[in-house]
């Protein structure tokens, strides 16, 4: 079964219930940021990194940190071009099962595995997306104590379910918007198709006038607006 008809449905309930999370950027500007979860991959982020570089477009990677330590040549080449880099958790874990104490280490060992890999110090990794977009107020809670930002999404189609990569791009063409957030992935789930898709999806949003931004700047556009 696919869930994707109701993200939509969800994004609009949990967006004004949790204003803290980063859902999307100002609805004002062009902008919209395009991110990869699950990964590095060792075949399947190359590959995307190309695309990327031929379309000179910045991304976001929320890396697993387990994946980090496996490919931390990705991750430098990654940083070395400019993308923006932020936590997914060390394993795929859904965080509202871990304690409080899992938690932390998950997202410290993986900001470790980023510096080590290309020195980023840890108050330069602090965006997290939780696996599966699962948390919980306490999830919320904790991430405040300890200083990390919680970004999660407003355009997800399914693709780790692998419908087809023109069935992916015209699903994100018809909820894209200013301001959007477009998750993909480049891990194991989805991590097939993920250059291909990209290679098919950014000119057709360029031609519409979007541009590609950071994360951090979507959280400077909302500070803006406070």
């Amino acid at each position: 079964m696919q869930f994707y008809p109701l993200f939509p449905i969800v994004y609009k309930i949990l967006r004004p219930t949790f204003p803290n999370c980063l859902w999307g950027g100002a609805s004002h500007f062009p902008t919209i940021a395009l991110s990869f979860d699950d990964g590095p991959h060792p075949q399947y982020t190359p590959q995307l990194l190309e695309v990327l570089d031929e379309y000179q477009i910045t991304a976001n990677f929320f890396c697993l940190g387990v994946c980090v330590e496996r490919s931390p040549i990705i991750v430098k080449q990654i940083c070395d071009r400019g993308h923006w880099l932020g936590l997914h958790g060390y394993y795929h874990h859904n965080f509202p099962l871990l304690s409080p104490k899992e938690l932390q280490h998950s997202l410290e060992a993986t900001q470790a595995a980023i510096y080590n890999a290309c020195h980023l110090p840890p108050e330069r990794v602090r965006d997290v997306r939780p696996p599966n977009g699962l948390f919980t107020p306490q999830t919320l809670k904790l991430f405040q104590q300890w200083d990390y930002r919680p970004v999660m999404w407003s355009v997800v189609p399914e693709d780790w379910v692998r419908p087809g990569i023109n069935t992916v791009v015209q699903r994100i063409l018809e909820l894209v918007e200013h301001g959007s957030i477009i998750v993909l992935h480049d891990g194991d789930c989805g991590g097939e198709d993920v250059a291909a898709t990209t290679e098919l999806l950014v000119p057709q949003l360029l031609q519409r006038g979007y541009e590609f931004v950071t994360v951090d700047s979507l959280w400077q556009q909302s500070s803006d607006r406070v």
